[in-house]
């Protein structure tokens, strides 16, 4: 059997899919997966060996450029390759009009979340196969059980599992020079509400160096470098990173004894990773995205969500309770 997977972004979704891409694998040894995703994300897909062929779109980049002839060519040649495959069943995860769009003109039946679950009810017009999978229920859930549905197998692990063991072992090795154990301490957000106070990492910073522990801090665009060496400043034992691809970041989350971190991406590669620590959720509901660990996992990944929970003690209990083997 040979399916396509279209699920293109975001970072956090994109890893949110794979404990479904491990069930249809377990449930059929014979599938074939192709995956259509942003081409910023296409690192994630190939992580996994149940997927035989990313294949990279570039909509984030193309609605940047759709005035030029270069962006309807590329456009055309990413709807001629998908046509040219045939494939037993197109299920499209996203559940969104961008995504479903790309079903349009494909000779292989398509599936989706019917009006009543997908996250924009028209986007269930271009679906052959639509199927209900109730909303109030996590993101990691959900996807396992749009995929379990259109290709009819049943789920029989409540856990998820991710796909991603012995990944660290077939990335590049990374560096860095750090004679103590370190933190990961995921700062950056697309959204100015989902931060945590540039006070407290400062006071969550201090608290780490005094206990002899390093903090690593990654960025992705400008905001995010000033941030992190804002938090830095003055403290030897905290390190801006330079910027990383997703490899390499994938790398040194696997490296690290713990993450730190708000609503972000790189948080739930963590959670896909095993990796323990705190997650801070100061405007999202952690019932539906919040960081879910991999089935694996030694230790535990607490999502911090209310008042209380989010100040810097109550944080610091947490990573502790994190770093004590279970």
């Amino acid at each position: 059997m040979k399916i396509l997977i279209i699920k293109t972004s975001s970072l956090g979704d994109v890893i949110h899919l794979l404990p479904a891409i491990s069930d249809a694998a377990k449930a059929r040894p014979d599938l074939r997966i192709d995956w259509l995703v942003e081409e910023s994300f296409a690192a994630i897909p190939a992580w996994h060996p149940a997927v035989q062929q990313v294949i990279p779109m570039a909509m984030r980049r193309w609605k940047r450029t759709w005035r030029q002839a270069s962006t309807w060519q590329a456009i055309q040649q990413t709807r001629q390759r998908l046509k040219a495959e045939s494939y037993d069943l197109v299920i499209d995860a996203q559940g969104l009009l961008k995504s479903a769009g790309w079903c349009v003109g494909l000779k292989s039946p398509c599936a989706g979340y019917d009006r009543e679950s997908a996250r924009e009810p028209l986007a269930a017009l271009f679906y052959d196969q639509k199927f209900n999978v109730a909303k109030a229920q996590h993101a990691v859930d959900r996807n396992r059980q749009l995929l379990a549905k259109a290709m009819g197998y049943a789920l029989d692990e409540p856990a998820p599992d991710y796909g991603l063991q012995g990944l660290l072992d077939r990335l590049p090795a990374i560096r860095f020079e750090t004679e103590r154990p370190f933190i990961m301490g995921l700062h950056g957000t697309s959204r100015a509400d989902k931060l945590w106070p540039l006070s407290c990492w400062q006071a969550l910073a201090a608290d780490l160096s005094a206990k002899n522990f390093g903090l690593m801090l990654p960025w992705g665009n400008e905001e995010e470098r000033l941030r992190a060496e804002a938090i830095a400043e003055g403290n030897p034992l905290i390190k801006v990173l330079p910027r990383l691809d997703l490899n390499a970041l994938a790398r040194l989350i696997g490296q690290s004894v713990a993450v730190v971190g708000v609503d972000t991406g790189l948080l739930h590669l963590a959670a896909a990773l095993g990796k323990p620590g705190a997650a801070l959720y100061t405007a999202t509901p952690p019932a539906l995205t919040g960081a879910v660990l991999d089935r694996g996992a030694a230790g535990q990944l607490t999502n911090l969500s209310k008042p209380n929970e989010l100040g810097v003690t109550s944080v610091v209990r947490a990573i502790e309770a994190a770093l004590v083997p279970h």
